[in-house]
């Protein structure tokens, strides 16, 4: 097995960035294949906490290429700026980032149109609870076929073309909504330092991987927020804009499904969800605060609390086949220590199945477990290193959630640290 792609089994933040990070320990190349600085992956190397919004997770490794796929939309002045704070650590000192030319730029004017639509939202109108990093209008250009792509910007002609086309269509709404108009001259300004910035970083991402598993090596696909944010299977329209599924990753970087063996997913052992729409197992009583404290849940791209409840297994079994997990990994089982009892969503009131009926509408019906320690035994759970060092109801916890969703464990997260992870079966042969 040379080819994993590992994905989020929620609504993102279920510790993707510690996840990738153990395991690009093994890795040749780290390939992150969409979304954009929408996503925030928080590493933690010792003393020091890595956040990373674009860079893929494997930066932490000199030598393993890290990968910016075509299915990705990238912030050129986040990318740049983010690229000078990891080099600072000491990362990224070789040549190891590859961006795609397929990969679609975010510009100025698409923050603004995300923070605009944002702020007019109401009577009527969703507030989906976006980032306003302008991630939704890149996609939306791109799906219009007015996209900026990264091969456009070495080409100051057909840039120049392309944006006065943009200009066209995105002035009436931003001057609508009291925004400013495009500025060509200004953007054009900026493209030319950034084309001279990525000179020997962007290449055909795809012949790259191709190359590098038919070689031999080993890839890890990146993937980028949860399953049940994904725009055509997630709580639409309270979603994202882009493919957050284990079959976005073929597209997303421009490789076959064939060349794919192993797709883990990752869940935390309790369920978060930033921004709106609807959280069947939110609990917005003493034990969801206790969980957001515990668990230090704020997001690592807006800081914005996460509401927090408990573990929603229609919904993950609903995520496992959409992305036909082979391997679970189980994120934050320590935060749970807190707790003298822990609730488990088994299954909806009158047989719902996620899918079938929007989430919003759905009653979940819980089941007790056993906790398995108190807050001052929580180091002692930290410092497991095998599944037989965990308490046995937190053992019996994990075997419950195996069983329920039919998907082997392969990892459990018992902490941030790179070090304080449980790996139950190899993620690379």
């Amino acid at each position: 097995m040379t080819t994993l792609i590992v994905v989020g089994a929620q609504w993102g933040d279920e510790g993707k960035g510690k996840v990738v990070d153990f395991l690009a320990s093994q890795a040749q190349v780290v390939a992150r294949y969409a979304g954009g600085n929408n996503a925030g992956h928080t590493l933690v190397l010792g003393a020091r906490k890595i956040v990373t919004h674009l860079v893929p997770s494997g930066c932490a490794y000199p030598g393993t290429t890290c990968v910016l796929g075509a299915g990705m939309v990238i912030d050129l002045d986040v990318f740049q700026a983010e690229v000078a704070q990891l080099q600072q650590s000491g990362m990224l000192l070789g040549e190891e980032l590859r961006v795609s030319l397929d990969a679609h730029v975010i510009l100025p004017y698409h923050r603004a149109l995300d923070g605009l639509r944002e702020d007019q939202a109401g009577g009527g109108a969703e507030k989906i609870g976006t980032t306003r990093r302008g991630i939704g209008p890149a996609y939306e250009a791109k799906a219009a076929r007015r996209g900026v792509r990264v091969r456009d910007l070495l080409d100051r002609t057909r840039l120049r073309a392309r944006l006065e086309h943009n200009k066209l269509h995105v002035d009436p709404e931003l001057l609508r909504f009291g925004g400013a108009s495009v500025d060509v001259e200004a953007i054009l300004a900026s493209a030319d330092a950034w084309a001279t910035w990525l000179a020997g970083k962007v290449c055909d991402v795809g012949a790259l991987i191709h190359r590098a598993i038919v070689s031999g090596q080993r890839v890890l696909c990146e993937g980028a927020q949860g399953a049940l944010l994904d725009l055509d299977h997630g709580t639409y329209p309270y979603v994202t804009s882009s493919t957050t599924l284990a079959g976005g990753a073929c597209a997303g970087l421009g490789i076959g499904p064939t060349l794919i063996d192993e797709v883990w997913g990752i869940t935390k052992a309790y369920t978060t969800r930033v921004g709106a729409g609807p959280f069947p197992t939110c609990d917005r009583g003493a034990a969801g605060e206790l969980l957001r404290s515990a668990g230090d849940e704020y997001g690592a791209t807006t800081g914005r609390p996460r509401d927090c409840g408990w573990l929603d297994l229609p919904a993950l079994r609903h995520a496992a086949r959409l992305n036909g997990l082979t391997g679970l990994c189980i994120t934050k089982l320590d935060v749970l220590a807190a707790l003298p009892e822990v609730q488990v969503c088994t299954h909806y009131a009158d047989g719902a199945e996620p899918g079938e009926v929007e989430l919003g509408a759905v009653t979940p019906v819980y089941e007790s477990v056993p906790g398995w320690g108190a807050a001052d035994l929580r180091s002692g759970i930290m410092a497991a290193r095998r599944l037989e060092d965990l308490p046995a109801p937190a053992r019996a916890y994990l075997d419950r959630v195996e069983s329920a969703i039919g998907v082997p464990i392969a990892l459990v997260s018992v902490g941030p640290d790179r070090e304080q992870t449980i790996l139950t079966r190899a993620a690379f042969s």
